[in-house]
């Protein structure tokens, strides 16, 4: 392609509002434009590296047995009342109603319409088991869009559900799809990690994630390579830590600190350290008005392991400033345990605590020296929060690192959670009538993108791995349109390597050479050819990684050879 062909609009900087890297470089590189707050254009350059992703996704689905279809975006309210979801999925679910007053939505995720099209073209264990897949848009109405097409309310997805007789050909499917899944990731020459995952409202028995491993990544991963564990933070179980302590150590005084309300201000006021002080979180409560949650200072709560619990009302939700007033008369700041009356939980780290410091429910006023058992009784002790680097891992054979990932996979065994309640049967060789057994295997295919470039970029812009870049070389004539040797030599260079099968953009525009440069080092191909008049009478060409600095002379006789050595 040949750039004058290209409309193509660069910028120097991005608008004020993208925060992370990928956003800011696809609006600069033009492969997107923002139309309203989480929608987004896709622009030629953007579809071309969309396609790539969609294609290594098709190849591999195809060639794992998957078939593809196509589903509505506008799916019946009555298929989704009939799941449970209509009122369950929450103010995600954007629905709307057509001219008849009839009620739809846009679909978030297709479970209900592929389990509608399983009960009526299934009959038989004989058509077992089956993956149907597609590549379609779907709309959740994000509370806070952000970060461009990382979390967009409109978005690509390659979705994929496959029905099984029983639950051994389930588990069969789903090892398919994650094999599956790891040639995709590494096809797409992406560094990633599998991690053990919550099933969330998609439901089901089992689940796992695939995690584009970067900085800006907004899941937090605990792992350990020694232990073969990986999951996403909010999935880890800990292991109980030592016995609380039941000797004091010092005496309980009672210390007054004036407008001290967080722990931060608490461990500068005392100079104590956060692993050192006990945090009091209240959330509502089953059959009481709260229920107090204790944890360590420098701990984080989990809100997933805290809805487990029966006194805690679901979903969790955290008492705000006047309530947690009305209820225990204290201001949040000031909140410890003593006096409580109420159901109240321990995390493990902070049941083993002794010495502590926690807040003495009195205004500005806090216990230092504090000790469970001694000067309170000992809450329910359960785990309660977030893994942290050095923690054990389940088996406790190893200790845990910490990572930051972008969730671009999800595998799920879902089970007869959608096929019981819709319905969804087949006849099994007696002639019995069976439940199907689901599993659902998800791609976001436009956050892929984005973390491909959250994953590879520099200064400069973006640096696109080999397989979907949107060209495989850029070729910069030097003063094409003063030279006609160098227009010559171009024109033929780009039909020589387009006949070798590299994808060419040739960079024909009247420009100054260093904004040629910056412009291709900003969209990130990954091959850049410099034709000038004197290197080319020499029989060479000047070439450029987009991953190197440096510059090299090639001999043109041998350069479709070398380039086809530079392919991954």
């Amino acid at each position: 392609m040949r750039l004058t062909k290209l409309p193509l609009n660069t910028f120097k900087e991005a608008p004020a509002e993208a925060k992370v890297i990928s956003h800011q470089l696809m609006l600069r590189a033009g492969l997107i434009r923002r139309l309203a707050s989480g929608l987004y254009s896709w622009l030629p350059l953007g579809m071309r590296v969309l396609h790539k992703v969609q294609q290594i996704i098709r190849e591999e689905m195809d060639s794992s047995g998957a078939l593809e279809l196509f589903m509505p975006i506008v799916q019946s309210a009555e298929l989704w009342k009939e799941s449970g979801r209509w009122e369950e999925y929450g103010p995600e679910l954007l629905r709307i109603e057509d001219r008849h007053n009839r009620q739809f939505c846009l679909g978030p995720t297709h479970e209900e319409v592929i389990t509608d099209i399983a009960r009526n073209e299934l009959k038989s264990y004989r058509q077992l088991p089956v993956n149907y897949y597609q590549i379609q848009t779907k709309f959740r109405d994000e509370i806070r869009p952000r970060f461009g097409v990382m979390r967009a309310r409109e978005f690509v997805m390659k979705d994929a559900y496959s029905f099984h007789l029983d639950e051994e050909s389930l588990v069969e499917g789903y090892q398919t799809m994650r094999e599956t899944y790891d040639r995709i990731f590494t096809r797409l020459q992406l560094r990633f990690q599998i991690v053990q995952a919550d099933t969330g409202t998609i439901g089901g028995n089992k689940s796992e994630e695939f995690h584009v491993l970067a900085d800006s990544g907004e899941d937090t991963i605990a792992y350990s390579e020694s232990d073969g564990f990986a999951a996403n933070i909010e999935t880890v179980p800990l292991p109980p830590t030592d016995k609380p302590n039941s000797t004091s150590k010092k005496d309980l005084q009672r210390i007054e600190t004036p407008n001290v309300r967080t722990i931060e201000e608490l461990c500068k006021f005392l100079k104590v350290a956060p692993e050192q002080c006990l945090k009091t979180l209240l959330v509502q409560g089953t059959d009481t008005p709260a229920v107090a949650l204790f944890l360590r200072g420098d701990h984080e709560l989990n809100s997933l392991k805290v809805q487990k619990l029966d006194a805690v009302a679901k979903p969790i939700q955290m008492l705000r400033s006047e309530e947690v007033q009305t209820v225990t008369g204290m201001e949040p700041g000031f909140l410890g345990p003593e006096g409580l009356d109420l159901p109240m939980y321990a995390d493990q780290a902070a049941a083993a605590m002794s010495d502590f410091v926690c807040g003495a429910n009195e205004m500005n006023y806090h216990y230092k020296n504090a000790n469970w058992q001694r000067d309170w009784r000992l809450p329910t002790i359960v785990d309660l929060r977030n893994a942290v680097a050095g923690d054990p891992t389940p088996s406790g054979n190893s200790i845990l690192s910490i990572a930051q990932g972008i969730e671009v996979g999800h595998i799920f065994q879902l089970g007869e959670k959608y096929s019981a309640a819709m319905n969804a049967r087949v006849l099994d060789s007696t002639g019995k009538s069976r439940v199907m057994q689901m599993g659902c295997y998800g791609i976001g295919v436009t956050r892929v993108v984005a973390a491909a470039i959250e994953q590879n970029n520099d200064t400069r812009g973006i640096i696109w791995p080999d397989a979907i870049a949107p060209f495989d070389v850029i070729l910069i004539p030097i003063n094409m349109n003063k030279s006609y040797r160098v227009k010559e030599a171009t024109e033929d260079l780009y039909n020589r390597l387009q006949e070798a099968g590299f994808d060419t953009l040739m960079d024909d525009r009247d420009q100054r050479p260093g904004v040629k440069f910056a412009d291709a080092d900003l969209v990130g191909i990954p091959n850049r050819l410099v034709i000038a008049e004197k290197a080319w009478d020499q029989g060479q060409i000047e070439y450029k990684s987009r991953r190197s600095a440096d510059t090299e002379m090639i001999d043109i006789d041998g350069l479709i050879k070398f380039l086809k050595t530079k392919r991954s």
